[in-house]
């Protein structure tokens, strides 16, 4: 195990969606007292710790994501006792707890924006970004919303415009004013205080822009475009470089450190949706006084051959230096993986084999509520749909719902998350999986993930060592990893035909994983979804 002050360097963070985990008061929405009452079932999968989704008060325009009080639950999920009672049940399970900052935006309901956008001379009249219409009464610029629509709404009180990224109920503040990048360091401090043991940073490449409000550039033709919205978004349309990624950002992380830093043992993960997310994954956690880590969606996007993973992973190295990345599959975001990446493929094996990749790779991992008991995405007919997102791009982009249906704990009515029809609907198709059914089956993906993490954490080189990629043919995917104690092979057949392959290394089979593979002289066999794990001298 890491020391207690690293633990997240190399450490497995499993994500909770509050709304969907487990509801204790029978309103069909999960709380924070389900999630203290089902942290036994998390302690029990060998993870490090958790990564809580937003449960401040909210008018839950977008679900959490649109925060009026940074300081306080929101009463849908109970009370700061209650999520004192968590912390404490977390960290006598041995569990360190995150929690969201959404710190970029607010909602329109907060405090600080009522007053800003009362006129144009209050105290906080210029907390949020504000800008004049043009002469003919247009926005200011050609900067679009990601949820859809101009970045911009008019205020017909200060007869401007303000920006919002996301929803028009979710104005940007303005990380330009120093008095604003206090006030949400002090918001942090306050958790911190209460003892948490970090953040996860929505959106933590958007919270400066380009005073000069300058258009953003078109795409090129044939260029690719940026990871972070579906195709059929005209945002992926532009060159996200005015309204994003600014380099005065990098000046807010380091005061943001300074602050973690006076809480040993505490860290950060942010969350990057930029059109060269890599590099930026790099730059915000390079050096030592910025972000700990950061993720991106290069592997939260549909490609998964393992030519592409072999690609993401040297595009990282190349530019990574000392940057720490968090990997991800699956989140409350993007489509679960294994539909996604599994589509077509045997649904019970093909997580686990995935799920052996991403606890592989060289740095820290976020497993999502269900990616554990391979869960499908679920299909969330169009009445039962509550993200506005999918709402306004339907139906060629679904929206988000899909992975964010309740947990299944039994195969039961409502799944054993409620005793109430819940939020959005349980899938059928997920009751079979349920957590209770996988407990009792060895062969279960659930299995599969205690399994892995158990053989994660008994090698040292596969929680933080180095990382270099062997050839071992365009169809399977290999590596080394490397640390002061041990050198390990691991190979990886994530596709459905039995595949060998000559090995760059001669090296011992190690037990203990739960795959299994054939070893003749220098020819290693590898049936459908299945991998390998190998230690080579030293």
């Amino acid at each position: 195990m890491q020391d207690n002050l690293t633990w997240w360097r190399g450490g497995v963070i499993y994500q909770i969606y509050p709304r969907s985990f487990m509801d204790s008061n029978a309103d069909g929405i999960g709380d924070l007292a389900g999630i203290t009452e089902t942290l036994d079932y998390v302690a029990s999968l060998n993870v490090d710790g958790i990564w809580l989704s937003p449960f401040f008060t909210s008018p839950m325009l977008d679900f959490g994501y649109d925060v009026s009080d940074y300081r306080d639950v929101d009463p849908m999920f109970g009370t700061l006792e209650d999520f004192r009672a968590l912390l404490a049940k977390a960290h006598a399970l041995g569990l360190k707890v995150m929690i969201d900052q959404v710190i970029s935006h607010s909602s329109d309901q907060h405090p600080w924006f009522q007053e800003s956008r009362a006129d144009r001379t209050n105290a906080k009249a210029d907390w949020y970004v504000w800008a004049d219409p043009k002469p003919d009464g247009t926005p200011p610029n050609n900067w679009l919303s990601i949820f859809g629509g101009p970045a911009w709404t008019f205020d017909p009180r200060r007869r401007q415009y303000y920006l919002h990224n996301f929803l028009t109920s979710q104005p940007d503040l303005n990380f330009h004013h120093p008095e604003v990048r206090q006030a949400q360091l002090d918001n942090m401090r306050f958790w911190l205080e209460l003892g948490v043991d970090g953040f996860r940073l929505d959106t933590v490449n958007f919270y400066f822009h380009d005073a000069a409000l300058t258009d953003n550039p078109p795409v090129p033709a044939g260029s690719p475009k940026t990871l972070g919205a579906p195709d059929a978004n005209p945002y992926t349309w532009q060159r996200h470089v005015h309204d994003i990624s600014r380099p005065e950002n990098l000046d807010f992380l380091r005061e943001l450190r300074a602050l973690m830093d006076e809480f040993p043992g505490t860290t950060t993960v942010g969350e990057i949706g930029d059109d060269n997310p890599l590099e930026r994954m790099a730059e915000y956690t390079a050096g030592g006084d910025k972000l700990h880590m950061a993720y991106t969606f290069d592997l939260l996007n549909a490609p998964h051959s393992p030519a592409y993973i072999r690609e993401v992973i040297e595009r990282f190295q190349r530019l990574a230096g000392d940057a720490w990345p968090c990997w991800a599959t699956s989140n409350h975001d993007v489509e679960r993986s294994a539909t996604r990446w599994g589509r077509g493929e045997d649904p019970v094996a093909y997580p686990k084999v995935m799920l052996a990749m991403l606890f592989s790779l060289r740095g820290s991992v976020c497993l999502y509520q269900g990616e554990e008991l391979g869960l499908p995405e679920a299909e969330v007919p169009f009445e039962r749909i509550q993200d506005p997102y999918g709402k306004v791009l339907w139906p060629e982009f679904k929206g988000r719902d899909g992975c964010r249906t309740p947990m299944p704990w039994r195969q039961a009515p409502q799944g054993g998350f409620s005793p109430v029809e819940p939020w959005l609907p349980v899938e059928e198709r997920h009751l079979p999986l349920a957590v209770e059914n996988q407990q009792a089956d060895p062969s279960s993906p659930l299995a599969a993930t205690r399994t892995l993490l158990a053989f994660r954490a008994a090698h040292p080189a596969l929680v933080d060592g180095d990382l270099t990629l062997v050839d071992v043919g365009e169809e399977l995917l290999g590596f080394v990893r490397e640390s002061a104690q041990e050198r390990l092979l691991c190979l990886f057949n994530l596709g459905g035909r039995t595949l060998s392959t000559t090995l760059p290394h001669a090296g011992i089979p190690l037990q203990g994983h739960g795959f299994v593979s054939a070893l003749d002289g220098d020819t290693l066999t590898l049936p459908p979804y299945q991998a390998a794990f190998l230690a080579l001298d030293h």
